[in-house]
């Protein structure tokens, strides 16, 4: 091959792989732009708007019906569904069709040769057509692959089953999200409006000092002390609205509503403390057979032990079954169109060696999860106790933050008396104000952690906060489901809900 060949040669092999190479274009901004608009229609459609005050069972129903993540996981559930279904079809025979065209250049012919003298004992001849026509449709089921199937088939619905108690813990937690946004959002709705009351008070208290140190009124040291005791407390007082400001709008992010939506709570102006009327030892015995991530694990155990009887299966030798229809048109044949069938048996021989090994595996596999399940009910029943205390806890510290809310509100009442008759200045009002005013941002707080609490309770004893089946989707009776459930855990009766 000469010089100019070999560099042809080259050119030809660099532009072949040239045209292999894979490149990606960037996305268009445009692109990005309606898929950000799309999305923004999507998130937000088919969603039945609000009216009037919004109570904590309509918010947490919005929630369950509306949230991105609930949604996702009844999409995951329709899948496993489809997966079971697509796995039941394992278990049919393979059926394979075939039809084509057969062609050669040349008649394909042969002749024989003797054996024993080594002559020509035949002139060539032909038995098959240049040009044909052939079809097939073979049916073949292996016994043993469908046992094999069937136990994947089995396994596949226990993990449609998991998806399900995944589902079941997303809706645990997103209630218990609403329950502690929503009353974080109360808490809110009560003190915001004495908050800026109060700055505005502050403000104008700012002001007039200011313009009585320019005047130079008064003792310069003790105006300039007054107006940083009024910046600390303008500072106290942003602290708390910003700890507040927010809470309406995580409750709004829970509840899938359009960012700024105007939105307004439903709450009494009273305390209800919850009471907890179930003992312990039940709530125990509950949280082990309720709790999603238990049952899960119940469903992974049947799994693996279904896992292992695969192995053992894998070990026995498969009897296979045949049939098929065949058709060639080549004119030689005496039947063109003709049908098979049979019988037979295979066994791979290197399974023997093989197969202990896996059953071995499989049951290592069903002592992990048993070991993991017993892990996580240890992990279970701490939870719970933990709640417990956290619920005790909360009663406690709403019980102290009320009596130091009334003393608080007290003082006011005679800071205020004193003000009027000129008793005592304003920066001592204000200061008194100000402390109320914490003294209620701490007490309605601690009344939002204690309602927390109280779900958080029944959230890790795994109680379902809506029954399995609802008689349709509508916001006011997934929402009058879940009041009839929380009213029944108030009274003592963890019964699943009908």
């Amino acid at each position: 091959m000469n010089r100019s060949q070999k560099l042809f040669g080259v050119s030809v092999l660099a532009l072949a792989i040239s045209g292999c190479a894979v490149t990606s274009q960037p996305i268009e901004r445009s692109v990005s732009e309606q898929r950000a608009q799309s999305d923004l229609q999507n998130m937000f459609k088919d969603q039945e708007p609000l009216s009037g005050a919004l109570t904590l069972h309509q918010a947490m129903a919005r929630a369950v019906k509306y949230n991105l993540e609930a949604r996702l996981k009844v999409m995951e559930e329709a899948l496993a569904k489809r997966q079971v279904d697509l796995a039941s079809f394992d278990m049919l025979p393979r059926m394979a069709a075939s039809a084509g065209y057969a062609g050669r250049s040349n008649v394909s012919a042969s002749s024989s040769q003797s054996v024993e003298t080594g002559t020509q004992s035949l002139e060539p001849s032909t038995s098959q057509d240049r040009d044909r026509e052939v079809a097939d449709l073979t049916m073949v089921w292996n016994v043993l692959d469908f046992g094999v199937s069937y136990v994947s088939a089995k396994q596949q619905a226990d993990q449609r089953l998991i998806v399900q108690e995944r589902r079941r813990k997303v809706i645990h937690t997103i209630t218990q999200d609403v329950r502690s946004a929503y009353w974080r959002a109360v808490a809110a709705d009560r003190l915001l409006g004495k908050i800026d009351s109060l700055m505005a008070r502050v403000g104008e208290a700012r002001s007039n000092s200011r313009n009585m140190s320019e005047q130079r009124i008064g003792d310069p040291i003790q105006a300039l002390s007054y107006q940083r005791a009024l910046i600390e407390a303008t500072r106290q007082l942003e602290q708390q609205r910003r700890a507040l400001s927010l809470a309406k709008t995580e409750l709004a992010t829970l509840i899938n509503l359009p960012p700024g939506t105007p939105l307004s709570l439903a709450a009494s102006d009273g305390y209800e403390i919850p009471q907890l009327k179930v003992e312990l030892a039940t709530l125990e015995q509950q949280a082990l057979a309720n709790r999603p991530e238990l049952r899960e694990q119940d469903y992974q155990a049947r799994i693996s032990a279904a896992e292992t009887r695969k192995a053992m299966l894998r070990l026995l030798p498969g009897l296979e079954f045949s049939a098929g229809g065949h058709y060639d048109s080549n004119s030689f044949l005496v039947n063109q169109s003709w049908a098979d069938y049979g019988v037979k048996v295979t066994w791979n021989l290197f399974s023997v060696i093989s197969a202990p090994a896996a059953i071995e595996v499989a049951k290592a596999g069903e002592d992990v999860t048993v070991a993991r399940r017993q892990a996580m009910s240890m992990a279970v029943l701490a939870q719970l106790y933990v709640a417990n205390a956290n619920f005790n806890e909360a009663q406690r510290q709403f019980q102290t933050g009320q009596e130091l809310a009334e003393l608080d509100t007290q003082i006011v009442e005679q800071l205020r008396n004193r003000h009027q008759a000129q008793g005592i200045g304003e920066l001592e009002l204000i200061q008194g104000e100000l402390n109320a005013l914490q003294a209620d941002l701490r007490r309605d707080l601690a009344y939002a952690e204690m309602r927390n609490a109280y779900g958080q309770l029944f959230s890790s004893v795994g109680m379902d906060p809506l029954p399995s089946q609802l008689p349709s989707g509508e916001l006011s009776v997934i929402a009058q489901a879940l009041a009839d459930s929380e009213t029944r855990w108030q009274q003592g009766n963890l019964a699943p809900s009908e």
